[in-house]
């Protein structure tokens, strides 16, 4: 661990300034690294990665391979928006991934939360490694480890899913945030000219939606989950809410209650609200949303999203309950 130790002279970055000077040193020292030779980067569109492909993007350029693989589990946008601030904004050399029907196809009928888990890092895994294969003589791979997760875990980021490629790849690691705290790295996101909602992202499981939309996942309620998430977005950014409440999102379960629309018996999905705020992850309170506001976002969401007929508001604090259901 002594080479995984943050400098003891390493200022904290909390300004552009700092920020400017940290990307100077870190496109100098990729630079050194890598040479002429290409990166191969797992982009998953979330605020590490993205900063990292922004940050070697601007030390090496097209030689810097992006892989980004669309499992069907990402929030309403977020696959289109990673083409569009990468491919064509930055000009980055993205390859895009449609694994959707592959990971679904996995995923049906599976119920238990840890067997999801793994089927979906497992297959991503596989998805990444037969794109590095595509690729003659890539000798690097970019990771978005930052400090708390070599102090946590060591130096692979196994969140990413990356750390079980096959050892015949042989690919040496590239890391430039590695000694950087989260806040940090928002930071030089925002001096790298990333948009705001990739710097300031909620925090968004690996497995994505897929532990939002409860036992065994169905393409019907996975889109209410995204619809109804991309609802609750929309509604806390126009009351101030966004930046505010530390994570929020929906969970549609595996069952369906009786309801009425427009004078018909309905036989639909509930959605539930969950809002929280947290330091550290390890407890979490409740936000006290406004009633009225609560009112607003289940007329919009039993109206405009497809299969449901119920809102609720999860008023669990952490613990007992965790922040995520699954």
């Amino acid at each position: 661990m002594e080479n995984n130790r943050r400098p003891a002279d390493m200022l904290r970055i909390d300004n552009e300034t700092l920020a400017m000077h940290f990307i100077d040193e870190q496109v100098k020292a990729v630079q050194a690294q890598v040479g002429n030779k290409k990166v191969l980067l797992a982009l998953s569109g979330g605020v590490d990665s993205s900063v990292v492909a922004a940050l070697l993007i601007r030390a090496i350029g097209k030689n810097l391979i992006c892989v980004h693989v669309n499992h069907g589990l990402l929030r309403k946008g977020e696959p289109e928006q990673v083409v569009e601030v990468f491919r064509n904004q930055m000009d980055a050399n993205l390859i895009y991934v449609d694994a959707v029907d592959r990971f679904l196809d996995l995923l049906a009928g599976v119920s238990e939360p840890e067997r999801k888990r793994k089927i979906i890092g497992a297959e991503f895994i596989r998805v990444f490694e037969e794109e590095a294969r595509r690729f003659d003589g890539i000798e690097f791979l970019a990771q978005g480890t930052i400090y708390p997760d070599i102090l946590e875990s060591g130096p692979v980021k196994a969140h990413h899913n990356v750390g079980g490629l096959p050892d015949d790849l042989k690919f040496e690691l590239v890391e430039p945030l590695k000694f950087l705290f989260k806040d940090e790295v928002r930071v030089v996101g925002k001096a790298l000219g990333l948009p705001d909602s990739m710097v300031y992202r909620q925090p968004f499981p690996g497995p994505g939606l897929g532990v939002r939309c409860l036992g065994a996942i169905t393409r019907e309620r996975l889109e209410a989950v995204r619809e109804s998430d991309a609802i609750l977005r929309e509604e806390f950014a126009k009351n101030g809410l966004e930046g505010k409440v530390w994570q929020y999102f929906t969970v549609v379960p595996d069952f369906k209650s009786v309801g009425v629309k427009n004078n018909v018996r309905t036989f639909e999905y509930p959605v539930i609200l969950r809002a929280v705020n947290t330091v550290d992850a390890m407890t979490a309170t409740v936000e006290d949303v406004p009633f009225a506001l609560l009112q607003h976002i289940t007329d919009r969401i039993t109206k405009e999203v497809r299969g449901v007929n119920r809102v609720l508001y999860d008023l669990t604090p952490k613990p007992c309950g965790t922040i995520e259901w699954e």
